[in-house]
């Protein structure tokens, strides 16, 4: 049995594990490289000829994770895409809307360098079309939580809530090569416990091989009571100056969760009723994938609901889907909450916003999520001087702000809390989807504290799981 490592190894993005169980091929996850200095891996051909996969099993719909799947489907990847119900109808509203984008960059690219007589690093064409999304699609295969799915022979999968979006999963993969019996654990993005809306993380007490992300290895993060007021005080501070709060925002879980906080703390009186924008056509899609899973909401959601909380909707809240209704909200003489994708500020109408409202001193940029090094989001997280923006510089005069708190992701002891319910040591624990020092410094807390065998693979490595 073998196990190869073809993304988020030494970095956070570009989730892609290949497990070959005596000949049967499984892929786990086939997620898009974001970092700028791993662009490039974007466009290298499937490592392993696609036709030769039996199986793709996606832990969540987010970009890094699921991102090339339409890539691989063009390449002549026809198997079947094992993934929960929510995450299958999210990854069609994600792959359209990048397909989307792909095609709109690829043009607006073309146009410019046209214009300015000059090529671009990378290919202007797009990674793919809506074609290979239409192609995608249909290869999806919507099971439950908890249920035991047979890949092939003597591989199976479940898939466990992992608390980190909405329809997010922890695979459990269970084969017999030679006849000896062997779990995995793929962690997939361990959520944190007690977040609004979806379930806590699933837990394991046993394994032989660990497969776990570490994108906050080496943090810690804010107290989820603090998350609110934190929220509140950056909005009343940029409205007193007469700002606009930008949010750069992903459409999937980052953008209902702060729907959830800001109904709430208008409700309250906690913040000054100013109208919040939600520009994106995907999150508002989103929104109403959310509305159709509520059976995947936890137990205070559902208290929420029945006590006549709309949950996902307030007064004031303007849902923004027209490319006109999205240029008018850049004409506002009075403050305003903006939130649009993406997340990093890699694609999307936040750009168009960011030119906006970066140069302004009144106005603040508050990140809610992770931002990758070389992107855009980090460079103004970094408090860059200048950032690029559709081929110009801007200066970043705006408040910086981020919040912590509200991430997806489990920091370092929540990490640690998770493996902790494992009754015996695995064989191996492998630390993936993490900057190298947030993972080798997980490495160690983990080696110090329990003395298991922890490896923080190399991007291509391979591993045979004897």
């Amino acid at each position: 049995m073998k196990l190869q490592f073809l993304g988020a190894a030494g970095q956070v993005t570009g989730s892609r594990y290949l497990l070959d169980v005596d000949g049967v091929r499984v892929l786990v996850d086939c997620g898009m490289f974001q970092e700028r200095a791993y662009l490039d891996r974007n466009w290298e051909p499937s490592i392993v000829p696609p036709k030769q996969i039996d199986a793709l099993l996606l832990t969540h719909a987010h970009m890094d994770h699921c991102g090339l799947v339409p890539k691989l489907v063009h390449e002549g990847f026809r198997g079947p895409i094992y993934a929960t119900a929510a995450t299958a109808d999210l990854v069609a509203v994600v792959l359209r809307d990048a397909a989307k984008i792909q095609m709109e960059d690829a043009a607006f690219k073309q146009k410019r360098h046209r214009e300015e007589g000059r090529t671009g690093r990378y290919p202007v064409k797009p990674l793919f079309t809506e074609d290979d999304v239409n192609r995608t699609l249909p290869l999806l295969r919507p099971v439950r939580y908890r249920e035991s799915v047979p890949i092939r022979r003597s591989v199976t999968a479940k898939f466990c809530d992992a608390g980190h979006i909405l329809g997010s999963a922890m695979l459990e993969i269970n084969a017999t090569p030679d006849g000896q019996p062997r779990r995995l654990v793929f962690s997939g993005d361990v959520g944190q416990w007690d977040k609004p809306i979806i379930g806590d993380p699933s837990v394991f007490t046993e394994a032989d091989y660990v497969v776990m992300e570490s994108t906050y290895g080496n943090r810690q993060h804010d107290n989820q009571e603090d998350v609110a007021e934190q929220l509140a005080r950056v909005i009343r501070k940029t409205v007193e100056r007469g700002g606009n709060v930008i949010i750069p925002t992903f459409a999937i879980e980052r953008a209902q969760e702060l729907i959830y906080h800001l109904g709430s703390l208008l409700s309250d009186g906690r913040i000054p009723d100013v109208p919040v924008y939600l520009d994106s056509p995907m999150a508002t899609e989103v929104t109403e994938v959310f509305r159709r899973h509520r059976d995947d909401f936890d137990a205070d959601a559902w208290q929420r609901i029945a006590a006549g909380d709309s949950l996902l909707r307030f007064p004031g809240l303007r849902m923004v889907t027209s490319t006109e209704e999205s240029k008018a909200i850049n004409q506002l003489t009075h403050p305003a909450i903006i939130m649009s994708t993406s997340g990093m500020c890699t694609a999307g109408r936040i750009k168009h916003h960011l030119v906006h409202n970066l140069k302004r001193p009144e106005c603040t940029v508050l990140f809610v999520g992770y931002q990758a090094p070389g992107t855009l989001g980090r460079q103004i997280l970094d408090r860059n001087e200048e950032v690029r923006i559709h081929g110009r510089l801007w200066p970043v005069r705006a408040a910086i702000e981020q919040i912590q708190g509200i991430s997806g992701h489990a920091d370092g002891p929540t990490l640690l809390r998770w493996l902790g319910y494992f009754k015996k040591p695995p064989r191996q624990v492998f630390l993936t989807h993490g900057e190298r020092d947030a993972s080798l410094a997980l490495a160690e807390q983990i080696r110090a504290q329990d003395g298991w065998t922890v490896t923080v693979p190399e991007y291509r490595q391979s591993v045979e799981l004897t």
